[in-house]
Protein backbone atom coordinates (compact mmCIF):
# COMPACT_ATOMS: atom_id res chain seq x y z
CA UNK A 1 0.00 0.00 0.00
CA UNK A 2 1.43 3.64 -1.12
CA UNK A 3 1.38 6.19 1.06
CA UNK A 4 1.97 9.74 -0.01
CA UNK A 5 2.03 13.21 1.52
CA UNK A 6 2.71 15.97 -0.88
CA UNK A 7 1.71 19.54 0.38
CA UNK A 8 1.14 22.50 -1.95
CA UNK A 9 0.43 26.12 -1.04
CA UNK A 10 -1.57 26.95 -4.45
CA UNK A 11 -2.36 30.93 -5.10
CA UNK A 12 -4.34 31.64 -8.18
CA UNK A 13 -6.15 35.51 -8.81
CA UNK A 14 -9.69 36.21 -10.74
CA UNK A 15 -9.30 37.25 -14.31
CA UNK A 16 -7.66 40.49 -14.67
CA UNK A 17 -7.07 40.73 -10.78
CA UNK A 18 -10.28 41.71 -10.81
CA UNK A 19 -11.35 42.67 -7.00
CA UNK A 20 -14.77 41.00 -7.07
CA UNK A 21 -14.34 38.46 -4.23
CA UNK A 22 -16.49 39.62 -1.60
CA UNK A 23 -17.13 38.25 1.52
CA UNK A 24 -20.64 37.03 0.39
CA UNK A 25 -18.95 35.53 -2.75
CA UNK A 26 -16.35 33.81 -0.48
CA UNK A 27 -18.42 32.04 1.45
CA UNK A 28 -20.44 30.20 -0.78
CA UNK A 29 -17.66 29.57 -3.02
CA UNK A 30 -15.35 27.50 -0.58
CA UNK A 31 -18.30 25.86 0.90
CA UNK A 32 -18.69 24.52 -2.83
CA UNK A 33 -14.62 24.46 -3.72
CA UNK A 34 -14.20 22.48 -0.61
CA UNK A 35 -17.30 19.70 -1.51
CA UNK A 36 -16.31 19.35 -5.03
CA UNK A 37 -12.57 18.34 -4.17
CA UNK A 38 -13.94 15.95 -1.77
CA UNK A 39 -15.97 14.22 -4.63
CA UNK A 40 -12.69 14.08 -6.42
CA UNK A 41 -10.52 12.97 -4.28
CA UNK A 42 -8.43 16.04 -3.83
CA UNK A 43 -7.72 16.94 0.35
CA UNK A 44 -7.96 20.73 0.83
CA UNK A 45 -6.83 21.81 4.02
CA UNK A 46 -7.19 25.72 4.18
CA UNK A 47 -8.57 28.04 1.61
CA UNK A 48 -8.95 31.84 1.87
CA UNK A 49 -9.31 34.77 0.16
CA UNK A 50 -8.27 38.31 -0.72
CA UNK A 51 -10.78 40.75 -2.85
CA UNK A 52 -8.89 39.30 -6.43
CA UNK A 53 -6.93 36.22 -5.27
CA UNK A 54 -6.82 32.81 -3.19
CA UNK A 55 -4.56 30.71 -1.06
CA UNK A 56 -5.22 27.39 -1.00
CA UNK A 57 -3.18 24.33 0.99
CA UNK A 58 -3.87 20.96 -0.13
CA UNK A 59 -2.46 17.88 -0.28
CA UNK A 60 -2.03 15.48 -3.31
CA UNK A 61 -2.73 11.86 -3.38
CA UNK A 62 0.25 9.69 -5.36
CA UNK A 63 -1.94 9.78 -8.87
CA UNK A 64 -3.02 13.88 -8.91
CA UNK A 65 -1.23 15.59 -11.00
CA UNK A 66 -0.41 19.50 -9.88
CA UNK A 67 -2.37 20.90 -13.09
CA UNK A 68 -4.86 18.58 -13.33
CA UNK A 69 -5.72 19.16 -9.59
CA UNK A 70 -5.38 23.12 -10.61
CA UNK A 71 -7.81 22.65 -13.52
CA UNK A 72 -10.50 20.79 -11.43
CA UNK A 73 -10.70 23.46 -8.65
CA UNK A 74 -10.47 26.39 -10.65
CA UNK A 75 -12.62 25.39 -13.70
CA UNK A 76 -15.59 23.79 -12.11
CA UNK A 77 -15.89 26.78 -9.56
CA UNK A 78 -16.12 29.42 -12.34
CA UNK A 79 -18.78 27.45 -14.07
CA UNK A 80 -20.75 26.97 -10.73
CA UNK A 81 -20.53 30.93 -10.45
CA UNK A 82 -21.11 31.46 -13.17
CA UNK A 83 -24.45 28.96 -12.57
CA UNK A 84 -25.17 30.60 -9.38
CA UNK A 85 -25.03 33.90 -10.43
CA UNK A 86 -23.26 35.40 -8.02
CA UNK A 87 -21.39 38.11 -9.40
CA UNK A 88 -22.24 40.54 -11.73
CA UNK A 89 -20.13 39.77 -14.87
CA UNK A 90 -18.82 36.51 -16.46
CA UNK A 91 -16.30 35.17 -13.72
CA UNK A 92 -13.18 33.44 -14.60
CA UNK A 93 -9.83 32.96 -13.16
CA UNK A 94 -6.77 34.16 -14.56
CA UNK A 95 -4.86 30.93 -16.24
CA UNK A 96 -1.58 31.34 -14.40
CA UNK A 97 -0.93 30.43 -10.75
CA UNK A 98 2.05 29.77 -8.50
CA UNK A 99 2.53 26.73 -6.61
CA UNK A 100 5.23 25.62 -4.05
CA UNK A 101 5.96 22.86 -2.16
CA UNK A 102 5.34 22.92 1.82
CA UNK A 103 7.29 20.59 4.27
CA UNK A 104 5.17 19.06 7.37
CA UNK A 105 6.96 21.49 9.47
CA UNK A 106 5.79 24.47 7.90
CA UNK A 107 2.15 23.47 7.84
CA UNK A 108 0.61 25.67 10.86
CA UNK A 109 2.74 28.41 9.52
CA UNK A 110 1.06 28.60 6.29
CA UNK A 111 -2.57 27.86 7.66
CA UNK A 112 -1.26 30.88 9.71
CA UNK A 113 -0.74 33.06 6.96
CA UNK A 114 -3.63 31.71 4.88
CA UNK A 115 -5.99 32.25 7.78
CA UNK A 116 -5.11 35.82 8.09
CA UNK A 117 -5.48 37.35 4.67
CA UNK A 118 -7.85 40.20 5.43
CA UNK A 119 -4.95 41.06 7.89
CA UNK A 120 -2.29 40.65 5.77
CA UNK A 121 -3.68 42.55 3.01
CA UNK A 122 -4.64 45.34 5.41
CA UNK A 123 -0.36 46.50 5.38
CA UNK A 124 0.73 44.76 1.98
CA UNK A 125 -1.44 44.78 -1.46
CA UNK A 126 -1.55 41.88 -3.43
CA UNK A 127 1.31 42.90 -6.46
CA UNK A 128 4.07 43.47 -3.36
CA UNK A 129 2.98 39.84 -2.50
CA UNK A 130 3.66 38.73 -5.87
CA UNK A 131 6.74 40.25 -6.23
CA UNK A 132 8.18 39.02 -2.33
CA UNK A 133 7.26 35.35 -3.60
CA UNK A 134 9.18 35.84 -7.24
CA UNK A 135 12.55 37.26 -5.14
CA UNK A 136 11.75 35.00 -2.70
CA UNK A 137 11.54 31.71 -4.52
CA UNK A 138 13.77 32.78 -7.81
CA UNK A 139 11.07 32.98 -9.94
CA UNK A 140 10.69 35.19 -13.25
CA UNK A 141 7.77 36.06 -15.34
CA UNK A 142 7.44 33.85 -18.50
CA UNK A 143 5.55 33.77 -21.83
CA UNK A 144 3.58 31.20 -23.34
CA UNK A 145 5.33 30.78 -26.80
CA UNK A 146 3.17 30.58 -29.87
CA UNK A 147 2.50 26.68 -31.09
Amino acid sequence: MSWVRVWLHIVFTTKNREPILSSHIRKNIFQHIKENAAQKDIWIDSINRYKEHVHCLLSLNKDQPISKVIKLIKGESSFWVNKNNLTKTKFTWQDDYWVVSVSESHLKSVREYIHNQEEHHRYKPFSEEIDEFMKKYGWSYTQKQGG
